[in-house]
């Protein structure tokens, strides 16, 4: 028998090692790159995990992706949101996105609790919202709960949209201010970290964005915190949202800076 006939056999053995072990290596690759994006952006997060979940659960919401929604619904009660603070937020968002998609929202949220309750998961329900006691007329207290919010006094005459109707700039004092930015449920900071997702999502809406990160750095967020929310909604596929929503940060920190 010729040598080479002999050493064939142990040629073919290690032609299909190696083959192998390139097909090993392509497949751990593809389950390396397969990891959904926004567990790897969380990972390398230093937002508080509170808020990622409020800023997740606020960009599904407004996008109307409900299966998204879903799990991002649970990802906040695992997180520990109480069933009553992820209730407030979809009901905060509806002064938004409107009653819609607050809606799908809320009834997603209740067809989760239910799937969960089945499997035997109890989730914590929360405080409520504590009534407010106040002598003062509903657009007296949102008046007063805006100037804490952008720390500037609400004395300069009426211009742009309040002029033009004057009836709009009542019902933003006496109902968003009033009626819900006074729900002790969440904090200011809560309720800006929802409407900021929800606005850099809705798109289009740049000076509204604008005024409400500038309330967000007035309650103490960094902008590092604001990129961070951006990363992770770039991270959920809403790239071209994202880098809107930086070209209005860049813009704030810029006059912030004058």
């Amino acid at each position: 028998m010729k040598s080479e006939e002999i050493l064939m056999p142990n040629v073919k053995k290690v032609m299909r090692s190696v083959k192998l072990s390139l097909l090993l290596v392509i497949l751990f690759t593809v389950m390396a790159t397969d990891v959904p994006a926004q567990s790897t952006a969380s990972k390398n997060l230093t937002l508080a995990a509170r808020y990622q979940q409020i800023v997740t659960i606020a960009a599904f919401t407004v996008k109307g992706d409900l299966e998204k929604l879903k799990s991002a619904l649970g990802e906040g009660l695992d997180a520990g949101l109480t069933i009553n603070e992820i209730k407030e937020v979809l009901v905060h968002l509806y002064a938004y996105c409107g009653f819609p998609r607050s809606l799908q929202g809320i009834n997603t949220f209740i067809a989760l609790l239910n799937a969960r309750k089945t499997k035997g998961i109890t989730d914590k329900l929360g405080k409520e919202a504590t009534p407010v006691k106040s002598t003062e007329t509903k657009y007296e207290q949102g008046k007063k709960v805006l100037e804490t919010l952008t720390g500037r006094p609400e004395t300069s005459p009426r211009i742009g949209y309040a002029a033009f109707s004057p009836e709009i700039e009542v019902f933003l004092k006496e109902h968003l201010f009033a009626d819900i930015f006074t729900r002790d449920i969440l904090s200011y900071a809560d309720r800006e970290v929802a409407t900021i997702s929800a606005l850099i999502n809705l798109g289009g809406v740049e000076p509204m964005l604008r005024s409400h990160m500038g309330i967000g750095f007035n309650l103490g967020m960094t902008e590092n915190q604001l990129k961070e929310m951006l990363l992770l909604i770039e991270a959920n596929g809403e790239k071209k949202e994202a880098d809107a929503g930086k070209q209005v940060l860049s813009e704030v920190m810029k006059s912030r800076k004058k």
